[in-house]
């Protein structure tokens, strides 16, 4: 069994399904990348895994806990972190008070964690006092990762991590992703950049009008002729 097993998803806004029958697992210490046409419901399943959309039919299991009726707070203490595209720091607060925000469920000394994401983000430290509105659009992204990693996540989600920002930033980001994963942690992650998402991804998602259309490793993904000249540009 996979660590999360979101399977046979189907669901929407009211009475209109988005997601039709898909299904998105991710191991731990693996990168899961969903990729696919705008429109084509992969925000929307994210939305599902984390409990912003009921389903119709399907359940979300993680690990071996059906998480499928838990509230998103609740998957969040359950071992969930999620850092949504937009509006994913609070702008007047300082870097440092960002963090501690993300630690608002535990009740043990979590300053260790803080250091640790001070080390991965090193530019954090030396901004630790700024406030997150006055950060470049990269840096921000880095403060909307570490704080769910305050949450010290079994399973890390992110919805396009690199909307935004430079070539440059971009392959920072990744990097760091790929540091993250390392530690066990399993990452899902929505990408429209995804040639350079599937190049890092253990398994990649082709989400077609809600349905999964190719599902297999971000290499094969890559290779794969139709993909290629479907998505990739060729």
């Amino acid at each position: 069994m996979s660590f999360l097993t979101a399977e046979h998803m189907t669901g929407g806004y009211g009475a209109t399904d988005i997601l039709h029958d898909c299904t998105i697992k991710v191991e731990q210490g693996e990168i899961a990348v969903i990729v696919g046409p705008n429109g084509a419901g992969k925000s929307t399943a994210m939305k599902a895994v984390f409990g912003m959309l009921p389903l119709r039919e399907g359940r979300v299991l993680l690990g071996e806990t059906d998480i499928t009726a838990m509230s998103p707070q609740e998957r969040v203490a359950n071992g969930m972190g999620f850092v949504p595209q937009t509006h994913n720091v609070f702008t007047s607060m300082s870097v440092e008070e960002n963090l501690e925000m993300g630690a608002y469920l535990r009740e043990d000394d979590f300053r260790g964690t803080i250091e640790q994401v001070y080390d991965l983000f090193p530019v954090l430290k030396e901004k630790r006092r700024q406030p997150a509105g006055e950060l470049s659009g990269g840096q921000r992204q880095q403060v909307a990762v570490g704080r769910a990693l305050m949450t010290e996540p079994k399973l890390l989600m992110l919805d396009e991590p690199t909307a935004g920002v430079s070539p440059i930033v971009m392959d920072e980001l990744f990097d760091r992703i790929i540091e993250v994963a390392r530690t066990g942690i399993a990452i899902l992650m929505v990408e429209q950049n995804a040639r350079q998402a599937l190049n890092i991804a253990d398994h990649g998602y082709v989400l077609v009008q809600g349905r999964n259309a190719w599902t297999d490793t971000g290499e094969a993904l890559l290779a794969n002729p139709e993909v290629r000249r479907t998505f990739l540009g060729g």
